[in-house]
């Protein structure tokens, strides 16, 4: 479509990144409650946040034109916070360290602030600007992010593996959501197309309301979810 090298990337992080935290948290606990924050988190930390930290700055720093070589990639990596605290995390599963009693309710207390925090926080990222020439990658970008993929996702683990189950279920909606805010905030910080990204939350968060409520009525109905 002769798009620029910003205008690719811009897409790429966008379209290739979902909301499973800002959006998914309320809406998976609305449905859910808590039992499903669980799988949020799994598609959240070890899945959307450790892709984003990894090969989404290597995409950003491609498109954008970048001379980094692979160490100066790797310290952006490793320096990165959200891929610090799931490192710790990790570190401290694997060796088995329990955190104190007292420790555990000061971070569930603080835990508890995520849901109203994430949508102040939504809603202060949205950008409203005039459509242009930029309407038409905008418009392949959501239409890959909020229908095409849920529905491959859909049918292929609904209709050909024919998966079932809360996990599925919630794993096929988080597929659905919006695009990332820390995605777009990372392409705009390497200016692929700063319109574009902005425009991707900006329409993209108030869009997936509709389109979350179509992919969850269709599992409703479909399957009496």
């Amino acid at each position: 479509m002769n798009w620029s090298k910003g205008l690719i990337g811009a897409l790429i992080m966008g379209a290739g990144f979902g909301n499973t935290s800002f959006i998914g948290i309320p809406v998976i606990q609305a449905i859910y409650g808590e039992s499903g924050i669980k799988t949020v988190m799994l598609v959240d930390q070890p899945g959307g946040f450790v892709a984003l930290s990894t090969v989404g700055i290597a995409v950003a720093n491609f498109y954008s034109g970048g001379q980094s070589s692979v160490l100066e990639i790797f310290k952006k990596i490793i320096r990165f916070p959200p891929f610090i605290a799931f490192s710790i995390a990790v570190l401290l599963n694997i060796f088995s360290v329990s955190v104190p009693v007292e420790l555990d309710e000061v971070f569930s207390k603080l835990g508890a602030t995520t849901v109203p925090l994430a949508l102040v926080s939504v809603g202060s990222q949205l950008r409203w600007q005039k459509l242009d020439s930029d309407s038409k990658p905008l418009f392949w970008g959501l239409l890959f992010k909020l229908i095409l993929f849920p529905a491959f996702v859909f049918v292929l683990y609904f209709i050909i593996l024919k998966q079932r189950g809360e996990m599925i279920e919630i794993s096929f909606l988080e597929s659905a959501m919006a695009p990332m805010i820390t995605a777009i905030i990372i392409a705009i910080d390497h200016q692929l197309s700063p319109k574009v990204s902005n425009l991707m939350i900006g329409i993209g968060i108030p869009l997936s309301f509709v389109t979350l409520a179509i992919w969850y009525f269709v599992l409703k109905y479909t399957f009496g979810v």
